[in-house]
């Protein structure tokens, strides 16, 4: 499914218009897209809000530029959008008190499956998963999308869920609690296939990107009526807390660390330092089935 067509799918499913006309940023957040209602609170509405603050994210994420050394960009909430409304439509519930919140993708992770942390194998055999992903407009010869058929492991996604399922055995027990979001949607690739993360862009082109993630930040964050966002990684810990105090939204903002094996210390057990964050933070024993 293309990006176009899987976008007014979701459009034509919820009766929204999106795209009909420009959005614009007012105060705490975006304008709503023309035709969209909101529902009342249900497993359906809460899914449908989040969803929605995507699709307007997108909007503006299309009007930007970046320059060197960015050559190429990939948004997972265009291409891979089937397998991401899966996702959200099947684990986003009312109830869950907790936020985890990644950078970015990864491009073995949702870069593939439009799920975050989206190690394939995890998605399709623990999170069954379903859907098409599709391709991007312009691709790195040596960084193709194949979608749920992708063979590279991504490390961050096996560690990152690896844990939560031997914690909790199914998917439903950590859903029942946690949600797990990217606070930006893109993949950035330099002209040799390198992926940068957005501390790596410019700094005028970074700030205009995190500003309108940290707005779409705010309005996930209030949708969903979590009482503690966890940053996975310092740097995603230290956007959320500055964006979610700017805007007055009275949220917990903790911190874990992130699992790349870019990061030395995570290499050295990864698993433990986070299940010992866990039980500071009150939730291991929510999610530990034994």
């Amino acid at each position: 499914m293309s990006a176009d067509s899987s976008a007014a799918q979701c459009s034509a499913d919820r009766g929204c218009k999106d795209g009909d006309q420009p959005l614009a940023l007012c105060e705490g957040g975006f304008k709503p897209v023309p035709g969209v209602t909101t529902a009342p609170s249900s497993s359906s509405s809460s899914s449908a809000r989040f969803l929605q603050v995507e699709l307007e994210l997108n909007t503006h994420l299309r009007r930007l530029s970046f320059s060197e050394p960015v050559r190429y960009i990939y948004n997972p909430l265009e291409y891979a959008w089937d397998t991401h409304r899966c996702y959200v439509e099947k684990f986003c519930q009312p109830g869950q008190r907790v936020l985890f919140l990644g950078m970015n993708p990864g491009p073995f992770g949702m870069a593939q499956t439009g799920v975050p942390f989206g190690e394939v194998k995890t998605v399709v055999e623990w999170l069954k998963i379903e859907g098409e992903v599709g391709r991007p407009h312009d691709e790195h010869p040596k960084r193709r999308i194949t979608g749920l058929a992708c063979t590279q492991r991504e490390v961050s996604g096996a560690r990152f869920w690896g844990l939560f399922r031997k914690l909790c055995g199914e998917p439903g027990l950590f859903f029942r609690h946690c949600f797990v979001h990217n606070l930006c949607p893109l993949i950035f690739l330099s002209a040799s296939g390198k992926n940068l993360t957005p501390p790596e862009l410019p700094a005028a082109e970074r700030e205009a990107l995190l500003a309108l993630c940290d707005i779409a930040l705010c309005q996930v964050v209030e949708a969903l009526g979590v009482s503690m966002v966890i940053g996975v990684g310092r740097v995603a810990e230290q956007r959320a807390r500055r964006a979610l105090s700017a805007a007055g939204v009275t949220v917990r903002v903790e911190g874990i660390m992130h699992p790349s094996p870019r990061n030395p210390l995570a290499n050295k057990g990864w698993e433990d330092v986070a299940r010992a964050k866990l039980a500071e933070l009150g939730l291991l024993s929510l999610l530990d089935n034994t």
